[in-house]
């Protein structure tokens, strides 16, 4: 973790947290979802450091230790992809490797088929090939009070969250996010009314990997995290006729709730992904349904 070197690099008007190891002319790029940050990496930018590639994670913009926005609640997927290709430009990279995981899986599709020539290869963890539109999750077959629909409503979220410290919120939906079930509040009920104060984190993830995201957390607030990627999963992208044309891995979790949204299962299980990702490969792993 020493090794790690951390710099913000200004890009489109903001700081961003750029966390870095390694070197070498060709780049991994690791791209967060929520309640991630660029720390969810760690483990794997030192083994791609060591394996002699330049390895980089980032704060998305509004997150962690990265500036925020001017006006949270107009943002969208896109600025995550933009900001991403002029980090790109800054430093000088060509061409990347790009490893999203959870939401940051979206601007990593949109990335790798919006602009090919600047993607070598794709791996995405936990979400399937996918982009933001109506059809991104379809929580009209779930039940409101599903936790995507919960906290698609201004200030819902906000009023449940704001009962509590961040670092119990994280803890919450650390707890949440790592079982087998979707969460699924009832109409008396709020998200973090799901968890059990007595519940205890997952065995991989510790009191000092809390201590650091809820530090992060608190030091972002979660205005832009729940506007992206939850209250902008609708927007469109613009993409018409989306084709990733690099290799490109999809890594699940056999136990992950996600396969029990509408549709889901069948789309991961079948090859209808290739129809948009021809060179795709997808590995179904029996461990835990979300790491960090």
């Amino acid at each position: 973790m020493e090794h790690i070197k951390h710099n913000h690099v200004e890009v489109r008007g903001l700081k961003l947290h750029v966390a870095e190891i390694g070197t070498g002319p060709k780049v991994v790029l690791f791209l967060h979802g929520f309640p991630e940050i660029w720390y969810t990496w760690r483990h794997q930018m030192i083994a791609v450091g060591d394996a002699g590639y330049r390895s980089i994670a980032i704060d998305f913009r509004g997150y962690g230790l990265s500036d925020q926005p001017p006006e949270p609640e107009k943002g969208s997927f896109m600025d995550l992809v933009d900001d991403v290709i002029a980090l790109l430009d800054t430093l000088g990279i060509s061409k990347v490797f790009l490893v999203g995981k959870d939401s940051g899986a979206l601007p990593a599709n949109i990335i790798a088929a919006m602009y090919p020539e600047r993607v070598c290869g794709l791996t995405t963890m936990g979400i399937p090939f996918m982009l933001p539109g109506l059809n991104a999750v379809q929580t009209d077959a779930l039940p409101k009070g599903f936790y995507v629909t919960r906290w698609q409503e201004p200030g819902r979220a906000e009023a449940d969250f704001g009962r509590l410290d961040v670092k119990t919120v994280i803890r919450n939906i650390y707890i949440l996010f790592s079982g087998a079930e979707l969460p699924i509040a009832r109409d008396d009920q709020e998200i973090m009314d799901l968890v059990n104060p007595s519940t205890p984190l997952p065995p991989w993830f510790s009191e000092d990997d809390l201590a650091v995201y809820a530090s992060l957390y608190e030091n972002s607030g979660f205005r832009f995290p729940l506007q992206v990627p939850y209250r902008t999963l609708g927007v469109d992208c613009g993409l018409t006729d989306p084709k990733v044309t690099c290799p490109a891995l999809l890594i699940m979790g056999e136990k992950d709730y996600v396969l029990k949204l509408p549709g889901m299962e069948e789309f991961v299980r079948s090859e209808q992904a290739k129809r948009f990702v021809p060179e795709l490969e997808t590995v179904l792993g029996r461990r835990e349904p979300f790491c960090s």
